[in-house]
């Protein structure tokens, strides 16, 4: 039986007072909940206040904004209380503020005209160079040269700061920031180039959360800031490698575009984002005139009107910004996106075709691929014990926990683990080795299938697919003195299954707005090496240092730096062109010419993958593109059922939904297609003309099972560049009316001589 020491029971006994006390004297419980209620009445939060500018009455200057958001805040605050319950006074993203409030003293402000909403804030999350090559993106030709590496674009990171001093960073062979940058540097003087242009860091309501009164400088304290500004836009760096793999060229996608550096999450990790902090990095950036924002974090799936980053981001591509978001870590279970708003282009991940190989040789002589950063050449290859974690016969003991291996004899022997429980994968080998263990074979969960990662592991180890796993279970229940080894094999360049869908990258469908195809597209995302702030061998004396991780806040800088390529490749496009170029040109086949598959191997849905894989040459190029004009958003945002005010917070001026005629989600001019079908659909489409003059399409369809597909007319002829034309497309169930599955997927493809125009279809049934 298990003691309870001294500390232990005098902590219980004041618990089961309390226990016997709101079970038998109910006047103490109902004045503990009185006490609750009032306590959280006069908590002060941090609250984002959206309000109505004010009718007749121009806010010509900042001083005039500022007075008219303190306005709301409580009459008998202080002049010099109201500074520091106001955090942050926004002037370009929302209109509106972030303050320091009791519920109560919200009750209060919903009386005041101008009023429109306020809510607490929540606090998002992070959701990482072969990359360049495997795009397709060549030093000395074609579409990376063309647009001139991204040269004149700036691209806005908002994450966790930087490491200014990294060579990634480095400015030689840079122009100085366009005459448009207003931004400025918070670092000395020094640290700032005509590469990293800007870097500033967001903290008030970090710092009110905390208590703490510091304002931390932009600097990168985890490394994540660092990996994806690198990744999207870092310069030429010679001989990169990590632990001695992966050795070559470190470049990020657009190395000629210059960096401006928004902190905006903190802690150690720093992987804490308070939207208000957000909101300000974006105000800021919008204000600072950048050309591209990349964000690599989010939340869960809320409507766009209680959504900070869709609300920043529709007041940036109001100004031409293009906005690039990671979709989330959530997979690879359907409906976990975030960032599903139509003007964001949505992020998932894939592979490459690098791998870095640790194979399990087992004592039968079978060998099983393997993953592990950590290459340990000098580990024997003699046979050395197996034993499963499980066997020691714990509850969760196979999942490698906290002491899960106490009592077990797995000193100088291979333990096998399972992935899951909430436990880190470079804990669990951490385990291992405190039990003697001499490494690890980490074997997926069910869900993760054949997606796996390499990670730099505390002792050596080897990540192995479910399938694996499972047959080295079988193998140690097969013989009674399992053995097995791990053979390092280093980097693996060429793998024909690449790309395929990371198990971890979220999946669709699009909660907030069913009828909007989400994620828009994927790409690199899994065991991306880019620039990090500090040594992984604790080699101090490293001139520059780099990290492989995975997620999609590695794919989306990726994505961002293709923008910022074709920002400068073609100035005049508008976002939404921007995002119809790079979706309606992307692959949909893997390296050996099969469907791109996801971590089962098999097809992969358009759920996981979108429009497809990034393919940057060829979206320089599109022939066509489905534009939208931020007003257009407007009909379809009264189409989702939101109310006036709720329309007004996400596009930033007073709208009526009765004097603009709604629109269902479907027939907003997306490039690609989501539909609910019960009853027939039809929506309409235009495409623009940015390809040949005189050129000549015709529709192909690919209907989704159980689906009729028309296209009204199947043939558009274009006379000159920028000329649109229109197309509608039915929707109906076929006559036999049967379905095969819940949901069902096709595409139509317009195809000239030179170019083809895909878009996706997805069909759920009611």
């Amino acid at each position: 039986m298990k003691k309870i020491n001294l500390f232990t029971a005098m902590a219980i006994i004041p618990l089961l007072l309390l226990i016997f006390m709101l079970n038998f004297c109910p006047e103490i419980a109902q004045a503990t909940q009185r006490t609750t209620k009032i306590t959280e009445k006069t908590t002060l939060l941090n609250y984002i206040v959206h309000v109505a500018k004010p009718e007749g009455r121009t806010l010509a200057e900042i001083e005039d904004l500022e007075s008219w958001y303190q306005s709301f805040l409580p009459v008998s605050t202080a002049s010099s209380q109201k500074q520091q319950r106001m955090l942050y006074a926004y002037q370009n993203v929302m209109s509106g503020f972030a303050a320091r409030l009791t519920q109560e003293e919200v009750k209060s402000m919903e009386e005041k005209d101008g009023f429109l909403s306020a809510r607490p804030e929540k606090i998002l999350h992070l959701q990482t160079t072969h990359t360049p090559r495997f795009l397709g993106l060549h030093q000395e030709l074609g579409f990376w040269k063309e647009s001139n590496f991204g040269k004149g674009v700036i691209i806005g990171v908002l994450d966790g700061g930087i490491f200014p001093r990294h060579p990634s960073f480095s400015d030689e062979g840079m122009p100085p920031p366009p005459a448009t940058w207003k931004g400025r540097c918070d670092f000395n003087a020094s640290d700032c180039n005509n590469k990293l242009i800007g870097a500033r860091s967001f903290n008030i309501a970090a710092k009110a959360k905390k208590g703490s009164a510091a304002t931390e400088p932009p600097i990168d304290v985890d490394g994540h800031g660092t990996h994806t500004a690198s990744t999207a836009a870092g310069a030429f760096v010679k001989d990169a490698e990590v632990l001695g793999n992966a050795r070559g060229t470190a470049v990020g996608i657009a190395p000629h575009a210059h960096l401006a550096i928004y902190k905006v999450c903190f802690g150690d990790p720093g992987d804490d984002c308070p939207e208000s902090d957000i909101l300000a990095g974006l105000d800021a950036a919008v204000q600072d005139g950048v050309d591209v924002l990349s964000l690599s974090l989010g939340g869960d799936s809320v409507p766009f009107f209680n959504d900070t980053i869709a609300i920043g981001s529709f007041a940036a591509i109001q100004k031409g910004i293009f906005v690039s978001c990671s979709a989330g870590n959530s997979g690879p279970f359907n409906g976990t996106l975030s960032n599903e708003a139509p003007w964001i282009l949505t992020v998932g991940a894939s592979t490459v075709d690098r791998r870095f190989a640790a194979i399990a040789r087992l004592g039968n002589g079978e060998q099983i691929d393997g993953e592990s950063l950590s290459q340990h050449s000098n580990f024997p290859s003699t046979l050395l014990p197996l034993v499963y974690a499980g066997m020691s016969g714990k509850p969760n003991s196979s999942l490698c926990g906290e002491g899960a291996l106490e009592g077990m004899d797995v000193k100088g022997k291979i333990v096998l683990c399972e992935r899951g429980g909430g436990i880190g994968r470079i804990a669990k080998g951490g385990e291992v080795k405190n039990a003697g263990g001499a490494a690890m074979i980490l074997m997926n969960e069910e869900a993760d299938g054949f997606s796996t990662n390499a990670d730099v592991h505390v002792l050596p180890a080897t990540h192995v697919s479910f399938a694996a796993g499972l047959k080295i279970k079988a193998y140690i229940n097969s013989t009674q003195a399992p053995m097995a080894t791990i053979l390092f094999k280093g980097t693996v360049i060429g793998d024909p299954s690449s790309p395929f869908v990371a198990s971890f990258s979220s999946r669709g469908p699009n909660l907030a707005s069913p009828g909007i195809l989400k994620p828009d597209i994927i790409g690199p995302g899994v065991s991306i090496l880019a620039a990090w702030p500090f040594p992984l061998d604790n080699n101090t004396n490293s001139k520059s240092t780099f990290n492989i991780i995975s997620g999609t806040s590695m794919s989306c800088p990726h994505l961002s730096g293709i923008a910022a390529l074709l920002k400068s490749s073609h100035p005049y496009w508008s976002p939404a062109a921007i995002k119809s170029a790079i979706m309606t040109t992307a692959d949909t086949l893997n390296m050996e010419g099969k469907l791109i598959v996801d971590q089962t191997l098999q097809p992969a849905d358009v759920f996981a993958t979108g429009a497809g894989h990034v393919n940057p040459s060829r979206a320089n190029n599109p022939g066509l593109v489905y534009d939208i004009q931020p007003d257009d958003y407007i009909p379809y945002l009264c189409g989702l059922g939101y109310a006036d005010n709720e329309v007004s917070i996400i596009v930033h001026e007073q709208v009526k939904c009765s004097e603009n005629p709604s629109i269902p989600e479907g027939e907003l001019n997306y490039p690609s297609f989501a539909v609910t079908l019960g009853p027939s659909q039809t929506f309409t489409r235009t495409v623009t003309n940015v390809g040949d003059v005189n050129s000549a399409y015709e529709v192909g369809i690919v209907s989704p099972p159980g689906v009729d597909v028309t296209v009204k007319p199947s043939k558009l002829y274009f006379s000159k560049v920028n000329q649109k034309a229109t197309y509608s497309v039915a929707f109906s169930r076929t006559e036999y009316g049967g379905k095969t599955s819940e949901t069902a997927q096709g595409y139509i493809v317009w195809a000239s001589a030179k170019y083809t125009v895909r878009s996706p279809i997805a069909v759920s049934f009611k």
